[in-house]
């Protein structure tokens, strides 16, 4: 009698086990993790209001990275100028990677800068530059 108990109990642990296994992406994606691409923020040479909660920075000459900005970012479409300081886990003073959180600084007409929070989403291929639309290349 104790056989078939066995039997179950190894076949349920067979099946979690191979559940567990990695399988083959079905959309074609890569299943190996990108490595968490940085800039100093000395090296934005140049920026970009993409749709209402985007930034695009252009750093050196050939890289832009998209920022999602944490509910928009007011007067940057407008601005001559910004600043762009690191929040809390930049990799060092002024280092951005990422994923990292940063806080861009508009000069206001007003005499108070606009603040607001973005996250460095991504840096853009060669291909995704050139698909970007005029108004939002940097």
């Amino acid at each position: 009698m104790r056989m078939p108990v066995l039997a179950c109990v190894g076949a349920s642990a067979a099946l979690m086990i191979a559940s567990c296994a990695p399988t083959a992406s079905t959309d074609g994606a890569s299943a190996t993790p990108r490595a968490r691409e940085c800039f100093s923020v000395q090296q934005v040479t140049n920026f970009r209001q993409g749709r209402s909660n985007e930034v695009y920075l252009r750093v050196g000459r050939d890289d832009v990275y998209e920022l999602s900005a944490a509910g928009g970012c007011r007067d940057l479409d407008f601005a001559n100028r910004m600043a762009i300081l690191p929040d809390f886990g930049g990799v060092g003073g002024s280092r951005l990677c990422t994923t990292d959180w940063a806080r861009l600084v508009v000069p206001g007409s007003t005499s108070a800068a606009e603040v607001c929070r973005v996250r460095i989403s991504r840096k853009l291929t060669a291909e995704e530059i050139a698909a970007l639309p005029g108004a939002y290349r940097p």
